[in-house]
């Protein structure tokens, strides 16, 4: 999927919609993020050397794994984070690098979604996370 694909399924949009291209193949959400260095949330964090901040690392593992609803029947519905667990940064993210994650549904309940994912820079795990949220409609 393009950004223009991505934004049928997601309502994220500039500056918020945080993946570039998105792909689901058996069950897994592959999705690929490249840091420009021109990203707001790069400006105030840190001056002199940019990091993406681990917020941000997570809402892209977010928005990596609402890719796998894109079945319709979600369609009119907004994912609202509900948890984020077991969290680990293991290496940063810089500009000039391509953040590639790899996401599952571990399960789900009613309008509850639970997953994993898993976000690499040339192979090296950067952040990994178990997170769920919740599909509202209105």
């Amino acid at each position: 999927m393009n950004k223009d694909e991505i934004m049928k399924i997601l309502p994220h949009r500039d500056n918020m919609l945080l993946i570039d291209q998105a792909e689901v193949v058996d069950g897994v959400a592959h999705a690929r993020k490249t840091i420009t260095g021109d990203e707001w949330f790069l400006k105030g964090h840190f001056p002199g050397h940019p990091v993406v901040p681990g917020v941000i690392l997570c809402e892209i593992l977010a928005q990596s794994a609402s890719v796998l609803l894109a079945d319709g029947q979600t369609q009119g519905a907004t994912p609202y984070f509900t948890s984020l667990n077991n969290v680990r940064f293991k290496n940063s993210v810089f500009p000039g690098d391509t953040l590639e994650t790899e996401c599952v549904i571990t399960k789900s309940k009613a309008s509850f979604y639970f997953a994993s994912g898993k976000g690499y820079v040339n192979g090296k795990l950067c952040v990994s996370a178990d997170f769920s949220f919740a599909l509202i409609r209105g």
